[in-house]
């Protein structure tokens, strides 16, 4: 662990604010821009094709650039093939697919000109090499023989999700688990909630005095969680208010209200079927001179009563993200670094420092299994990363190695054996 040099996979001619991977195809969705300024910086949302490149290696090339006019991507959620985009004070929805045509003909000169364009940026970025076999990592398609992938957008829908009347922005957007509602949070503090694909408002309340840091929805859509600038962290049922958090309650030394709540997050828990946890991150309200340590805490998933929590270093988080299983956590702070966790005891197991040059704005862990395709190689995790210096990375865990059963209770054995023979030798008669 410590500052090293991590491969870009990917580097866009954009700044970058959010990264998901597809669940059902594997497909790395990132996306950004410049926003509405002039500066002749684009809009866009890049899908990636990622490979894996030997065992622990990856490469990722452009398959389609989706322009997205005068509005930068600042966050996203994926599901079932929709994205929900958060561009300003709205909500934009579209409906993305992927396939393959044979022999390269007949693909729409959109596609084409993306993959034509994500080779030349990959030419011409630092970042063409990937893994300490240097495996190239462009848009070059020559490689694919006569398939051509083609990914097609269609825009869906778009709804207000933030009512600011100074400065409209939807900080955050997250489909529920069973992807039957789109959640939505802004800078006016309130939570909308839509039905999905209707778009059908079901609830619009005011969650926090000031804007929304994030939220989280747990599965059965029991409990949505908000957090604020606002110092609080909300259960909410419905529209009601169930409890609010009090992380402090693990920490009774730390004053009130000298750390805010920044992310939440619900995840798994390894092979238990019905257990739940709930992960915060709870960074200084104030920065001093000497910074103070942020903190993570775990949180039991049905009574919602603090478990654990751990101080996490003394950069300030800006993102949160959990893995499929619930196994890691993945933290990335706004001077660039990345670390990745264990969530059982909030043990750090990897950390890179500044890793991107700048505040590093997304995370995603890729999926534990996809049909048809091994996409974590001989890697325990992998877990992507995004940030405003426009560089894609990907950080892996390797698989850990483990004594077999046998061995350690031959070991043991001996040791017993050992023990009584020693003090047999030092006290005749012992036995």
């Amino acid at each position: 662990m410590g500052k090293r040099r991590v491969p870009d996979l990917y580097r866009a001619p954009f700044p970058l604010y959010s990264i998901k991977v597809d669940p059902n195809t594997g497909l790395v969705i990132t996306a950004g821009g410049g926003g509405a300024s002039k500066t002749g910086i684009k809009n866009a949302v890049h899908f990636l094709d990622l490979q894996l490149v030997g065992e622990h290696q990856y490469s990722a090339s452009l398959l389609h650039s989706h322009d997205t006019d005068t509005r930068a991507t600042m966050n996203m959620a994926v599901g079932n093939g929709v994205i929900a985009a958060g561009q300003d004070g709205t909500c934009c929805l579209m409906k993305f697919k992927h396939c393959t045509q044979k022999g390269g003909k007949n693909v729409p000169k959109d596609a084409e000109n993306s993959v034509q364009q994500g080779s030349a940026r990959r030419r011409a970025g630092k970042g063409d090499r990937v893994g300490q076999d240097g495996a190239a990592a462009s848009g070059d398609m020559s490689d694919m023989k006569d398939e051509t992938a083609h990914i097609s957008v269609t825009s869906l829908a778009e709804v207000q999700s933030d009512l600011n009347p100074q400065d409209p922005l939807q900080k955050v957007v997250r489909f529920s688990p069973d992807l039957k509602l789109l959640l939505t949070g802004g800078t006016d503090g309130h939570i909308r909630v839509w039905e999905f694909p209707s778009l059908k408002k079901k609830f619009d309340f005011k969650a926090h005095e000031e804007e929304i840091e994030d939220l989280d929805m747990s599965p059965g859509n029991k409990y949505l969680v908000t957090v604020g600038r606002d110092f609080a962290c909300s259960v909410w049922s419905g529209n009601q208010l169930a409890m609010g958090l009090n992380w402090l309650e693990t920490m009774p030394q730390i004053a009130k209200k000298t750390y805010r709540y920044m992310a939440c997050r619900f995840g798994r828990v390894e092979d238990q079927k019905d257990a739940l946890r709930l992960y915060t991150v709870q960074i200084p309200h104030r920065r001093d001179r000497k910074p103070p340590p942020c903190y993570l805490t775990k949180w039991d998933g049905k009574s919602l009563l603090p478990m654990l929590t751990s101080p996490c270093g003394t950069e300030v988080i800006s993102t949160l993200a959990v893995s499929d299983s619930g196994t890691f956590l993945g933290l990335g702070t706004v001077t660039g670094s990345v670390s990745m966790y264990i969530a059982f005891s909030l043990q750090k197991l990897y950390y890179v420092q500044e890793s991107h040059g700048i505040v590093v704005t997304d995370l995603a862990f890729l999926p534990d299994s996809l049909k048809d395709k091994n996409i974590k190689g001989n890697n325990e995790t992998a877990m992507l990363s995004v940030a405003v210096d426009s560089r894609c990375q990907v950080h892996t865990l390797a698989n850990r190695r483990y004594f077999p059963i046998w061995l350690v209770v031959f070991v043991c054995g001996l040791m017993v054996v050992g023990v009584i023979l020693l003090l047999q030798y030092l006290f005749p008669g012992f036995i």
